[in-house]
């Protein structure tokens, strides 16, 4: 079961905290500790100070046992013990602290502050020299701070648990807004899945999210847009077939209700059999382009001379232009033009250019072939006379369609569909076909393919 973004973000603030709280915690520690350690020292030393200055201030120094006798029973009620080292070489104090003071160097003749451990115990010690040879310790458990320590790590560890608990409650109200928007976008695009192109999710939140959201629009309108030229394709396909159907239908009836005789039946079953080739050419077009954008539609792609295509099909269109009055020019340079292509299917793709450029073309105006090579490429252009196309109308010559359903009503036009099969072809070949102005007034048509 996936579990939300919320509770994701959840449980990484609360890990992060966590980590967080831990490092400081220890860090904590160990500095509370150094600083209880050191605040204890210091006090430790103001008083063997003070004390040091009370025996020097009798002016007996450490022979005057009522004043060691005064200072000690007033840092003892503090938890520290003196050590006295006489003149006589003997030492005066608790065991332990004698033991402790006997080890931090008592009898050094010198004032120092040191540490020692004595068992499992460590001792704070206060050496202070008091005349030639006596001198005194200030002795003192460390446990003695830890009562302080305790009571400080509490104090941190509470506020470092009310910080993982604040952690936790800020990464469940982030998760929270920042799934909002996705959640939006997630119920957008079960909307789209379920048909409705009207739905729009607001571009908003951190950057990666109002990316997300952008994108589901975009996705959106290119939908709205695929569909509706899907819709005006269909129309188009729908308005070819009805003609061709029609005409089949008219005569077909007057042939069968016995109207159409002799040569009337004769016309009558021409028309039938050319509609009927037109349906067939539609369909097979229509075929061909499904199958252009399946992954199994295969190419035979072979090494071959372009010229000598382009000459075998200007013989055949030579005839079909001059039946039409429309003189046909063929431009090639000397020798061959090797490229790398579907012979068949590249010739499929000129005879479908010139087959264009004829229907519009009226009679007397010039239609080209005109096959360049430079730049390693070889480009054959088929160019016509005839009333061309807007300049808005090149970007889109290839999309399906398009053409067909802007000038169907204001000159003959085919399927719709074949300026988008004979693009897809080339560029499945390796090349490109590309729409512009020709210098003879029409449009040109240009295949570019790559010299073998």
């Amino acid at each position: 079961m996936k579990t939300t973004l919320a509770l994701r973000i959840t449980v990484v603030c609360l890990a992060v905290a966590g980590i967080a709280v831990l490092v400081a915690g220890l860090v904590a520690s160990r500095l509370v500790r150094n600083t209880a350690d050191s605040v204890l020292q210091q006090s430790l030393r103001d008083q063997a100070d003070v004390v040091a200055g009370q025996l020097d201030s009798t002016g007996n120094g450490i022979g005057n046992r009522l004043a060691i006798g005064k200072a000690a029973a007033v840092v003892r009620g503090q938890g520290i013990e003196v050590v006295v080292h006489r003149d006589n070489g003997q030492n005066s104090g608790q065991a332990i602290a004698v033991r402790a003071a006997e080890r931090a160097g008592l009898t050094s003749g010198k004032d120092h502050s040191t540490r020692v451990a004595i068992g499992t115990v460590d001792y704070l010690v206060e050496v202070r020299s008091v005349g030639p040879q006596a001198a005194f310790a200030l002795v003192q458990p460390v446990r003695s701070a830890e009562a302080t320590q305790h009571a400080l790590l509490r104090n941190i560890l509470l506020a470092l648990g009310i910080g993982l608990l604040v952690a936790a409650i800020a990464g469940y109200v982030s998760g929270r807004l920042l799934g909002r928007p996705l959640r939006r976008a997630a119920a957008a695009a079960g909307s789209l899945s379920a048909g409705r192109r009207d739905v729009r999710v607001p571009v908003e939140g951190p950057a990666e999210v109002a990316q997300v959201a952008g994108s589901l629009n975009e996705l959106a309108d290119a939908l709205a847009r695929s569909e509706a030229r899907q819709r005006e394709f269909l129309l188009s396909v729908s308005h070819e077939l009805r003609t061709p159907l029609t005409a089949v239908t008219g005569f077909a009836e007057a042939i069968a209700d016995g109207v159409a005789e002799g040569p009337d039946a004769r016309r009558a079953g021409e028309t039938i059999h050319r509609e009927a080739q037109r349906l067939e050419r539609l369909v097979s077009d229509l075929l061909e382009l499904a199958r252009l954008g399946a992954d199994e539609f295969q190419l035979d792609l072979d090494v071959f001379d372009f010229a000598a295509l382009v000459r075998d099909c200007a013989e055949v269109w030579q005839l079909r232009c001059a039946r039409s009055d429309v003189p046909l020019t063929v431009q090639s340079p000397p020798g061959t033009a090797m490229v790398t292509a579907d012979a068949r299917r590249l010739h499929q793709v000129v005879d479908g250019l010139a087959e264009n450029a004829l229907r519009v073309t009226p009679a007397g105006a010039p239609m080209v072939f005109a096959l360049t090579v430079a730049d390693g490429h070889a480009h054959l252009s088929v160019r016509d006379g005839g009333p061309g196309l807007a300049a808005e109308d090149y970007p889109v010559a290839f999309e399906r369609g398009v053409l067909n359903a802007r000038y169907r009503d204001s000159r003959p036009v085919g399927s719709g569909i074949g300026l988008a099969l004979a693009h897809g072809l080339v560029t499945r070949m390796g090349g490109t076909l590309t729409a512009g102005p020709a210098p003879e007034g029409g449009a040109a048509f240009t295949i570019t393919l790559p010299l073998a």
